[in-house]
Parts: structure tokens; sequence; C-alpha cells
């Protein structure tokens, strides 16, 4: 895909489009970094790659950037990319991988996205979290969408995430989703689709946050050349959010957010989240439920809480209605929310929405509720509980990924292509004895980004993970979401706990905007500026991010 123009811009030096081992050369040249980048033996060569076009073309988004990158040799490659990993490790930003404590990975060239697609996007994720909405208060409320047939009424009653406990209980402003993180893939077409959606404790928009703090400190002349909108007002937002959320005769209402403890591996986004709202941050041993209200212990006494942005599974959170050996939630919660005294952010039961196989039907939510064509597409997706599409996947599973609908963190996911036939033959087996519990997919090859191995720069695949915010009036998309990239070569699985890192992900502001007002606009907390941009300041935290999980199923 060229530019159509005749001044396309940079592209890629000729050893850029072939590999090169001459070290010496590398250091010396203009874009060295790049030899072998377009190496047509490279895995997945067919992948759409963001910055160059596949005739080496840089693309516009990228130009400046590439122009800054291609002016580094490899040792100020190094240099920086140790510096991102002390900075990491300096805000207590290290997750537990083969049980060793490192640095969360962070490469140091940023994935671009240009102010046009990003608003594509923004359009797109707020239309599918205004279709799921609709669809949850409907399914724990009449249940239209069923007595239509638009979905199968067994879709809803076998998923494991539908809870019957949460029928009937209506949120004061009708908002259930408070918070969204909606994972897109661009496709080898350059298309971006809809990979899965999260509506119960969506993670990672600590690591958005930190990712730009981070940068701006070490690569501060990367922001000169471009306007990227920034992220630290995301806290400003939430707590807008839950704030609205609380019932309308509570005028000042008490928030707080519930964490399992020190050991849950997103304890670190819990606290940094409480501290720039400036809330309390709690365990479930720090309230307690009487007469269907919840309170807080304080050394001033009780204090009634109003709103709970928890970060507690459904399971765990009410020891009365789920498990009773759950020593990380508050007995009485979902009766004092049935009571409209408090309000459980996000709701209990939205697992149903992120169901993978609910999934599947977002798209015809979005026709039946909003009476709209969907703006992202889903990736194209087999359902293994339909006969005929059962029958397919059995004949083409070596073409195929397989993914449990329970699944999680890239666990149990097959790669056909990469399967022997002992491996497909054992799946084969597993998908007839629980259809409803898998789905399957073309190979997408997810798009590429530069990213650091070594002293060069290579293909790597990515995805995005944009968040939403609903205050019940607005939804605001977070501009530029959780870039998480696959480090090993070749590999497709960009989640941490299979040796994925992360990328600062930056939105260019629209040149001729002038209401893009949160260029300007300081974040919670204290904020400094660099070459013109705004770099959020967060607190120092020496908490360790990733430690082994608390919850144990």
């Amino acid at each position: 895909m060229s530019p159509m123009n005749s001044n396309p811009g940079p592209r890629l030096p000729p050893a850029g489009r072939r590999a090169r081992t001459v070290k010496g050369r590398r250091a010396a040249r203009p874009g060295a970094q790049f030899d072998g980048y377009l190496a047509p033996e490279r895995p997945h060569a067919g992948a759409y790659d963001e910055m160059f076009a596949p005739d080496g073309v840089v693309r516009g988004p990228y130009r400046a950037l590439y122009g800054s990158i291609a002016a580094l040799d490899a040792s100020d490659l190094t240099n920086r990319s140790q510096a991102l990993d002390r900075a990491m490790v300096d805000q207590g930003i290290t997750f537990s991988l083969s049980g060793q404590e490192r640095p969360f990975p962070l490469d140091l060239v940023p994935r671009v996205i240009q102010a046009t697609e990003w608003s594509r996007l923004e359009r797109g994720v707020t239309q599918r979290v205004r279709a799921l909405e609709a669809f949850l208060a409907d399914v724990y409320g009449d249940r239209q969408i069923l007595r239509d047939g638009v979905l199968p009424r067994r879709l809803i009653t076998s998923c494991e995430h539908f809870h019957r406990e949460a029928y009937g209980i209506k949120p004061p402003n009708g908002v259930r989703i408070h918070v969204s993180g909606v994972d897109l893939v661009r496709d080898e077409e350059g298309t971006f689709r809809v990979l899965e959606d999260n509506l119960r404790n969506p993670s990672g928009v600590s690591y958005v946050m930190e990712n730009r703090r981070t940068m701006a400190r070490v690569f501060p002349d990367l922001f000169a050349r471009h306007r990227v909108r920034p992220v630290g007002d995301y806290a400003s937002h939430l707590l807008r959010a839950l704030r609205a959320a609380a019932a309308p005769n509570v005028a000042d209402p008490m928030v707080v957010v519930l964490t399992p403890g020190v050991y849950n591996s997103a304890y670190f986004e819990h606290s940094l989240l409480a501290r720039l709202m400036g809330v309390e941050l709690v365990e479930g041993r720090d309230m307690f439920c009487r007469d269907n209200v919840v309170y807080l212990r304080t050394t001033e006494g009780e204090r009634q809480v109003d709103v709970i942005y928890r970060r507690i599974d459904d399971e765990f959170l009410d020891p009365v209605h789920h498990r009773p050996d759950s020593v990380l939630g508050v007995a009485g919660i979902l009766n004092a929310a049935r009571a409209g005294n408090v309000v459980v952010a996000n709701a209990v039961g939205n697992g149903v929405g992120d169901d993978k196989l609910v999934y599947t039907y977002v798209p015809e939510m979005v026709r039946y509720y909003l009476n709209e064509k969907p703006i992202l597409p889903n990736v194209d997706t087999f359902r293994c509980w339909l006969p005929d599409e059962f029958d397919h996947v059995m004949q083409h599973a070596d073409e195929l990924v397989i993914k449990p609908v329970e699944g999680s963190g890239g666990y149990g996911i097959v790669f056909g292509p990469d399967a022997s036939k002992k491996e497909l033959d054992a799946l084969r087996r597993k998908v007839r004895a629980n259809r409803r519990g898998w789905i399957a997919q073309p190979v997408v090859q997810l798009s590429t980004v530069p990213s650091k191995v070594d002293d060069r720069l290579a293909p790597r695949h990515v995805d995005l993970r944009p968040f939403a915010v609903n205050d019940g009036k607005e939804i605001f998309v977070l501009p530029g979401g959780l870039t998480r990239v696959a480090l090993p070569e070749g590999s497709l699985v960009v989640n941490s706990s299979q040796g994925g890192g992360s990328k600062d992900t930056w939105v260019l502001a629209s040149r001729s905007s002038t209401s893009e007002q949160e260029l300007d606009r300081p974040a919670l907390g204290d904020v400094s500026v660099v070459d013109g941009v705004a770099a959020e300041q967060g607190p120092e935290l020496s908490t360790s991010q990733q430690q082994q999980q608390q919850q144990q199923s």
C-alpha cells in the first residue's frame, strides 16, 4: 500500500529490506537498526506493518518518529532501553515470569495512531459499549432479545458468568459497564477488528499511564516533533463516573477501591488508581454490611460506602451468594446493591457480556438495540456449538486457532498450523465433549511494529486495548490504550504471562481541531511539561506490581 502522492516520504534504505550482518555498518549508517526489517523470510511476512508499507516507504504517522530513531546508533538504543527498564523497576512496575521478578518490558519504539483513524476506533468502541450496556440491562431484566429469538436462550443460561443473583438489580444511573477494555487487532489488510471484550475487571490502564510517564522522562526528544494526546486524566474520568453512579439522593458519595490485597497481580494498578482519585484503597475485611448498608471501618468510626470499584471476581465478592469460603469480599454486598444502598462497579454478572461465545453475537446486538451498522467488525469466528461450524472446525483444525471459551491469559489456545497430529486429535476429543466451551478463528497475522531486539529493530506483533469509561451521560475512550507486543520472534501471543511486553501508544491530535482541550488539561496529581507535552507525574510507588495471585479458585 503506497501513498498516492509525488512525495512519498522516507523509505527504508536498501539494506533495511535485505538482511545485513556487518555490525560496523549498522552503527555508522542512518537507519542501520532496521537492517533486514522487511526481509521476505521473516515470520508472518504477510502481516500489515504499521511503520512501513510493503515497498519500504514510511507511513505518514511514523515519518517524524522514523527520522528520530534512524539518527540513533546501536549504543543509543541500548542505553535508552536500559534506562526504561531502570525507570520501571524504580517505580515498582515488575512482574513474575518463571519465578523471577523482572521489569515489565516496555519497548522503546512507541506505536503511533493518526487522529482520523483514532476517531473511527473511538466511535466503534463507544458503539460497542452502548450495545453491551443495553444487552446487560435486558438479560438481567425483561430478556426481550431472547424472546425475539435474536440470541438463543441456552446461550445465556449455559454461560458460566451469567449470575441469576444479579437479576433485577438496577443501577441508579443505568450503568453496569463503568470501565471496559475492548481488545483490537489489525489484520493483514490493515483493518482493525475486535478480538474480545472485557467487561468485568479489565486491567492494564496503569501501564498506559506509567508507560507514558516513563517515555516522557527517558525520550523527551521524541515528543518534540509530535502532538501526542495525553493519557494522565484517566483517573479524573473514572472518579467522575464512579461518583455519578451513586444514588441520586447522595450529595457527596463515598467511593472506595476494593482490592484482593498486596498479593494480587494487579495490586499496583489498584493502589495507583486509588491514589490518583484520592479515595480509600480497601480490602474486604475493612468493610461490613448491616441492614443492607455497607460500612467502612475507620479510625473515626463507621462510614457508609456508596460506590465500590471492585477489583475482585464475582465468585469472591459476596460469600452469601457465591463462594462461602471467600474472605476477600463482603457478606451481604449484593443485598445492599439490590436495596439501592451501594453501587458495585463493574456490576455483578457482566461476564455474560464478554463470554467468548456471546462475543460472536455482539454485531447482532448493535443492530437490535441501536439500529446501527457495526463500526468495528469482529474477527471471523466459528462457533463449535453450531453443527455446521463444528464440522468445519473438525475438518480444518490444522488451519485454525482454537480457543477455550473460558480461557484467559493466552492459556489453552491451540494454533492448528503449529500443532502435531497427536495434539490435534486430543483437541478434537475435547471439543466434541464440550462444544459450548470452544470457538475457532482463522490465524490472524496481527500487525507488526518495530521493536528492539538485541542491537537492532525487528517487527513484532501487537494488539491494542482501548479503555472506555461510562458516566451515564457520555462514554470517554482514553486516547491510546494499552498496546501489548509479542516479543518472541514469530509469536502471536501478546500476554505478559507468555513473554509479552507493551508499548507506549501515541494518538496524534488533529492539527485543524480546536476542540481538543484535553491537550492542555492537567491530570490528577502533579504534571510537568517536557517539550510541550504534558507528562504525568504520579506518585513514586515501590510496591511490586506482579506478584502471586491471592484469589485461588
